[in-house]
């Protein structure tokens, strides 16, 4: 007996002609070229204060801040650093921001762990609240948290005006009670990605609650954590409102304030203040470098699946 095997089917195959190779080089010709355009807006402001800073006043003066340098130094950055003082402030700022980081991703992180592990009840109202605390602007609740802030006293190793107006205490805790909702609402999308098995062997293990918010959650939203890391201390460190408002005594303001220094009465170098500017954006930077890998990783969580 015969068994006769049908053809295979032929497969037909379009070729790709050369108008739409032309087509996708072109879009992707001019993405790139849209890149580089709003890459150079963003780094502009930048360049150009390095620039300037490297460049004596009066040259500037005479030939404008576009010409060719004629000399070139780092002059002023020594001068910027010493004028102002920069050491001390350099401290008091990371005495606000370095604990309001940590303390932010801790409230955020295990408030985050509740609303997704725990499947409280009245959970997603509570994220709701956490979020709508962002919309609400900061300068509205300036002059009640000035009040409140003056007649909360505190004891003198906490405070030497021995009330919370005039410490770093006021700074900090506004500081956190702004970014705690923002962190909320970032970890707790994340944690939702999180397979429920692994926690839930985690519990089978006979984990406490601490131990799988501490031991497994924690680990897994790595990226996530190292993202608003970087975001959080640029914001806290970069502020200048709060101090503004809560600290009096010159000693305590952070490094932002320390620029006002370099501002003459009669006459402004803005040369020594772009130098001055780039020195306190430097800390900003290398928080970013160190955490580059873990933020990038951060922010192309769910671009793809699988």
């Amino acid at each position: 007996m015969t068994v006769t095997t049908p053809p295979a089917p032929v497969r037909t195959v379009t070729p790709v002609t050369g108008t739409a190779k032309r087509r996708v080089t072109r879009g992707r010709l001019g993405l790139h070229a849209f890149l580089m355009v709003v890459s150079l807006a963003f780094l502009a402001p930048l360049l150009l204060a390095v620039y300037a800073s490297l460049r004596p006043y009066e040259e500037t003066a005479k030939y404008g801040y576009f010409s060719l340098p004629r000399h070139l130094s780092f002059d002023y950055y020594a001068k910027a650093f010493n004028d102002s003082g920069m050491g001390k402030y350099f401290v008091n700022s990371l005495i606000i921001a370095v604990p309001g980081v940590l303390l932010t991703l801790f409230l955020a992180s295990f408030v985050a762990f509740c609303v997704t592990r725990l499947r409280i009840r009245g959970g997603l109202v509570l994220l709701m609240v956490f979020t709508a605390g962002n919309l609400l602007p900061q300068q509205v609740i300036v002059t009640p948290l000035y009040v409140l802030f003056t007649k909360i006293d505190l004891p003198y190793w906490m405070s030497d005006s021995m009330t919370m107006y005039d410490s770093y205490w006021a700074v900090l805790a506004v500081q956190v009670a702004f970014q705690v909702g923002f962190c909320v609402f970032v970890l707790a999308n994340f944690m939702r990605t999180i397979p429920d098995e692994i926690v839930e062997a985690a519990r089978v293990d006979g984990a406490g609650v601490w131990a799988q918010y501490w031991n497994i959650t924690l680990p897994l939203c790595r990226p996530a954590l190292a993202a608003l890391a970087t975001l959080q201390f640029t914001w806290m460190y970069n502020d200048f409102l709060w101090a503004l408002v809560f600290i009096s005594d010159g000693d305590k303001l952070p490094i932002t304030s320390a620029l006002n220094n370099l501002r003459g009465q009669f006459f402004t170098d803005y040369n020594l203040l772009a130098a001055g500017s780039v020195i306190v954006a430097l800390p900003t930077v290398l928080v970013f470098l160190l955490l580059q890998r873990h933020f990038i990783a951060g922010l192309t969580l769910g671009a793809s699946k699988g």
